[in-house]
């Protein structure tokens, strides 16, 4: 853990100072002495590293940390590891709000509520197909989920086909293709909040994740409350994503990704996993949006690194583990 995180210290500091205007990391660590020291420093370094590219890499930083932890308390309270944020439908939903909110013109506030309107909408409709019409069953509300997320999907293809071809359909196609390079300090704080509240409450369960990976019937019998745990952990991963829709657009494979990773370095304990894996989303997202504005002299899309590098990772990952299936089982 202190590795990883003095890890993400450094990769942020590098971070600072990649870009067309590079700076090594020397320079990078004196200004931010001379910054905390009160000193004057010049216009194009305030410029560059603070207005520019820190509210980015902060931005990054925490967007992937909320992935990776939302998909991380998700696979232990359904105790499948195939299972990603994508899977209960908020994404798509929170998708929907912003492709709705950039389609009427409501700017940037009204992305951000609008946003977090339609992922809060989502949990709640997810919540009473699930729990007042379909039994209660694990599996029916992974199957309303995917349901949700078809339905909503549809209705921002809708949105994109009825958009101004000149002006809203670029913005909603490249908004949806997931990118921090609007990032301002306006959007970090928005995203702060939130992730903050969710994240605080995420780790405060972590001890009462592992009971719900046991099985329902152990953790009842050791005295859990199911339901009401199992729904609090939902709406806080939900939250956790739609924030991170509302600030950089729909980006996929990080809370499928980086829990698998977080596994092979801490185990499938809670109380380990939880927070690393919240550094190592981190330190990932940082990574790729670092990528996304210095491989080449155009901005390219975060999801679209994010499912060059997650499609074959996941397929090394899925490959060891059936290995060790095999090797299991011939023993």
């Amino acid at each position: 853990m202190l590795v990883l995180a003095a890890l993400l210290v450094l990769t942020m500091l590098l971070a600072l100072g990649a870009g067309q205007y590079a700076l090594p990391l020397p320079r990078v660590a004196g200004i931010l002495l001379d910054k905390a020291r009160g000193l004057a420093i010049e216009p194009i370094h305030q410029q560059i590293i603070f207005q520019i590219r820190l509210p980015r890499i902060l931005c990054a930083g925490i967007a992937g940390a909320a992935l990776a932890l939302s998909g991380a308390s998700l696979q232990g309270i359904f105790r499948n590891p195939l299972v990603d944020p994508h899977v209960i439908g908020v994404t798509s939903g929170a998708a929907f709000g912003g492709t709705m909110a950039i389609f009427l013109g409501l700017g940037i506030y009204g992305l951000f509520f609008s946003t977090l309107l339609a992922g809060l909408v989502t949990l709640v409709l997810i919540f009473v197909f699930s729990h007042r019409l379909i039994q209660r069953s694990l599996l029916m509300l992974i199957l309303t989920g995917m349901i949700i997320s078809g339905f909503f999907s549809a209705l921002v293809s809708l949105l994109q086909y009825l958009s101004d071809t000149e002006d809203k359909l670029p913005s909603i196609v490249f908004w949806l293709m997931g990118s921090f390079a609007t990032s301002n300090p306006q959007k970090l704080l928005m995203l702060v909040v939130p992730v903050t509240l969710c994240s605080v409450v995420l780790l405060g369960l972590r001890w009462r994740m592992n009971l719900l990976s046991l099985g329902e019937r152990e953790a009842r019998a050791l005295g859990v409350n199911i339901r009401p745990l199992r729904w609090l952990v939902i709406f806080c991963s939900g939250m956790l994503v739609a924030s991170q829709v509302a600030v950089s657009g729909s980006i996929g494979w990080v809370g499928l990704i980086i829990p698998h990773l977080s596994r092979m370095l801490v185990g499938a304990n809670h109380q380990q996993l939880l927070p690393c894996t919240l550094l190592m989303g981190a330190l990932y997202l940082i990574i790729v949006d670092t990528l996304a504005r210095t491989l080449s002299t155009s901005e390219i899309p975060v999801s679209i690194i994010t499912s060059l590098l997650g499609a074959p990772l996941f397929a090394v990952l899925v490959y060891q583990l059936r290995r060790g299936q095999k090797e299991q089982f011939s023993e």
